[in-house]
């Protein structure tokens, strides 16, 4: 078991250096790739039903979060082990380098079911850059002093997410594609600067001697686990029952599996790719289950606040993408707020009790909009459940690393990253099933009457609305809003859960030192870092 004690065994470094231009350089390429990713991200949400209405797959509209959210989960627990394996250049660079490809597929398909092969591997990117995000960053960057820069990751990813819906509602009303073909010069800028500025040392050792120490097996069972379980997830309530073999039996064979990659990782490898340390104390344990939860709530506004304005007020994508700035404009300053006061304070306990407190009264105030909600509701509520998701997404990570050797960092935060990608699969499928089974019971029968059996609803009844004769458009829009209302009130009851977490949140000290193997390269040519017979850059 790590203790707080065992982190003192590890050479410490001066603190609060001035940093000088390689640092500020790489970290511009860190921010950019997060920029990249989480533009993607919110811009697809806003332009999905105008994309499902051009390839005409309504039935198949989940599958294109799920299929992004599945690879992107599945590969993250490997992502840290390949970092410390093959170095952290090498796995951002191919991470770029998969989400750019995926794009470029994306932008080219012609049906719904190469668009879903495309989002697979651009989810394998897309997971792959947060993941080395995050490390790199805490190679750069003591845990002490990490405040302020995980704030600023933190914004970046929330200003992303404020362009991305009036940018993905602009584009779809003209052509969708180039929601996708736009992030290929982005992956460009991304991938020249990780390759010109990241210059960061590495492990050495051949390809091949590097290639066996990868564990295998363990990647293997938790990728099928993880396909297998999202597949049953999103099926679930939709295309199926809940309590139908087609359902059950990929959900509970993938649940084995994961179960049994835990169990494989905590007592066979000699190399895991999950240690059984990083799990052993319950601040640890109550950043990841922390994450996870916000993973699924978080996920539920970018997906479903636009479905509200387009279906209960006519909103085209770009006026839903603009309704929505009221949430995306806030998460942004909150998450720098949330870093600061971490810092200053060296506490995370405030920031992460603010954020939960926040997060279930937004919720509690969303579940109370209607079909009709003036714009003061509708953006103050909005303004707090952002501010409480804000407050999280920055500050959950500190109670993660604080129990752990440095040296954890990147398994840490690779199994961080999962939990957040795989509670994100919950959050989009949870959400659907919600909505689809309150459309069933609330949506006039003459209305519901002209979608086949099994069919999902939502997407499909969205481009119809306008054109519907009063007062049956007034039904439907009212259907719509008491609907949405069912998900934002099980999101008060999720968030609950996020509050419990703060019950094992203990304060420990946190970590006034880096992880000296993956130091910049004119960091360890100064002098300041202690040799560990690591090689230079990439």
């Amino acid at each position: 078991m790590v203790s707080v004690t065992s982190k003192s065994l590890v050479p410490t470094t001066q603190t609060k250096a001035r940093k000088g231009p390689a640092f500020w350089l790489s970290f511009l390429a860190l921010s950019v790739s997060v920029f990249l990713s989480a533009l993607d991200l919110s811009a697809v949400a806003t332009a999905l039903p105008t994309i499902i209405a051009d390839l005409k797959g309504g039935d198949d509209f989940s599958w294109v979060g799920s299929a992004y959210a599945l690879s992107s989960t599945s590969f993250l627990p490997l992502s840290g082990r390949a970092a410390d394996i093959f170095g952290r250049k090498p796995v951002m660079l191919l991470s770029v380098l998969l989400f750019a490809t995926g794009s470029a597929i994306s932008g080219a398909a012609q049906n719904m079911s190469m668009l879903i092969a495309a989002r697979t591997i651009q989810g394998a990117g897309g997971g792959g850059i947060l993941s080395m995000t995050s490390i790199i960053t805490s190679d750069l960057v003591p845990l002490a002093e990490r405040g302020l820069y995980q704030g600023i990751i933190g914004a970046t990813w929330a200003v992303a997410a404020a362009i991305g819906p009036p940018l993905g509602g602009v584009i779809a009303q003209s052509d969708w594609r180039w929601l996708f073909y736009l992030n290929l010069p982005l992956a460009g800028i991304s991938f020249g600067l990780v390759s010109f500025f990241l210059q960061v040392r590495h492990p050495p050792g051949s390809f091949r001697e590097k290639i066996t120490r990868i564990d295998a097996l363990g990647n293997l069972i938790i990728i099928g686990g993880t396909t297998l379980a999202v597949i049953g997830l999103t099926w679930g309530g939709i295309a199926f029952p809940w309590n139908s073999a087609h359902v059950l039996a990929p959900l509970i064979t993938g649940f084995v599996l994961v179960g049994a990659f835990l169990l494989y990782e905590f007592t066979i490898p000699t190399e895991p790719t999950i240690p059984f340390d990083i799990l052993s104390n319950g601040t640890s344990l109550s950043g990841f289950l922390a994450t996870t939860i916000h993973g699924v709530v978080s996920i539920s506004v970018i997906y479903y606040i636009p479905t509200y304005f387009q279906a209960c007020f006519g909103a085209s994508p770009v006026r839903s993408g603009v309704d929505m700035l009221s949430t995306s404009l806030i998460v942004a300053p909150f998450a720098l707020i949330g870093g600061i006061i971490t810092q200053a304070l060296n506490r995370y306990r405030p920031a992460n009790i603010s954020g939960w407190v926040l997060l279930m009264v937004g919720f509690g105030l969303l579940s109370t909009l209607t079909a009709d909600s003036s714009p003061g509701r509708w953006v103050g509520y909005q303004i707090v459940n952002g501010a409480g998701s804000g407050l999280i997404f920055a500050c959950a990570l500190f109670p993660v690393l604080a129990p752990l050797l440095v040296e954890r960092n990147a398994s840490a935060l690779a199994f961080y990253a999962f939990c957040r990608a795989f509670s994100q699969t919950w959050g989009i499928t949870i959400s659907a099933t919600i909505l689809q089974n309150q459309l069933i019971k609330n949506l006039p029968r003459s209305f519901l009457s002209q979608f086949p059996a099994g069919a999902q609803i939502a997407y499909s009844a969205i481009p119809l609305i306008k054109d519907l004769d009063e007062p049956l458009r007034t039904e439907v829009r009212v259907a719509f809003a008491t609907s949405m209302a069912v998900i934002w009130k099980t999101m008060i009851g999720i968030s609950g859960l996020g509050v419990l977490t703060l019950a094992f949140l203990k304060e420990v000290p946190m970590a006034k030192h880096k992880h000296e193997a993956f130091a910049l390269v004119q960091e360890s040519k100064s002098g300041s870092s202690q040799e560990t017979g690591m090689s230079t850059a990439v």
